[in-house]
């Protein structure tokens, strides 16, 4: 935890600060405090935490449990406001049921190596859902490499509206080892079986450019920040938490329990 950070004494300084605060904003005692009584104040609770400094950590641990869930409804908020472009956008690649009851949405970067562990979880959840529609975001945040390869993936996106090759591409390419780029990603491309002079001509299109701006507008509308990125129902998840974490949270926004 970050807040841990905070020295003993620092912490308590703001602890007293934020009551002494808190109290002067009530308007009977606005005008009530000195100088003098302030830190009066500040001294009684500095010692009172000196003698109980378990509580500092409740403070912090309370803290930290109200920036959560306020993050986690900025998010919920941010995923509503932006539903159409996140489940539905024209400039996106649909794998697993396309007619599926819940939509997992994965933001990835193919030189990411949690995405790259992460790829077994995924495939596993589309191999045991039949009625799973993931949806397929390219997050490139990780350098030019990043960059070149998220925009051949677009081009192969564009040449298969049905994602079967795109997908075999994708495992290719994100399976692989070493440093994803133009290069690498061709050669995934070709291995995948598409089109290689029409996947050219695609590169240079307005549609590789809008694909990408729009995935890093919602990125930055649902205040991600690395990737993998998860969209499940309302909920953003960030961090590659493992198979059992995202079925949990599959069945929650197809039943509203983590086990249906």
């Amino acid at each position: 935890m970050r807040l841990r950070l905070l020295r003993a004494p620092r912490a308590l300084a703001v602890v007293a600060a934020a009551f002494v605060s808190s109290a002067a904003a009530m308007p009977a005692l606005a005008q009530s405090f000195t100088p003098a009584q302030r830190a009066e104040i500040e001294t009684i609770v500095r010692d009172y935490m000196l003698k109980r400094p378990e509580i500092l950590q409740e403070v912090l641990a309370e803290l930290e449990k109200r920036q959560a869930l306020a993050e986690a409804a900025k998010a919920k908020a941010a995923v509503q406001t932006h539903a159409a472009e996140l489940f539905n956008s024209p400039h996106q690649v649909v794998v697993g049921n396309p007619e599926g009851d819940v939509t997992l949405v994965e933001f990835f970067d193919y030189n990411c190596g949690y995405c790259k562990r992460a790829l077994d979880d995924l495939q596993a959840l589309i191999a045991d859902d039949s009625k799973l529609r993931v949806v397929l975001k390219e997050f490139p945040v990780l350098g030019e490499g990043s960059v070149e390869a998220a925009k051949v993936a677009v081009a192969v996106r564009m040449q298969d509206p049905k994602g079967e090759k795109y997908f075999d591409f994708h495992k290719r390419l994100l399976g692989g080892r070493g440093q994803a780029d133009k290069a690498r990603a061709l050669a995934a491309a070709q291995a995948a079986g598409l089109d290689m002079a029409r996947l050219e001509r695609d590169l240079a299109s307005k549609e590789v450019r809008d694909s990408l701006a729009e995935n890093m507008k919602l990125a930055e509308a649902l205040g991600l920040t690395g990737t993998p990125t998860y969209v499940v129902g309302t909920e953003v998840v960030m961090g590659a938490v493992g198979r059992e974490a995202l079925s949990q949270r599959i069945n929650m926004a197809r039943c509203g329990q983590t086990s249906c």
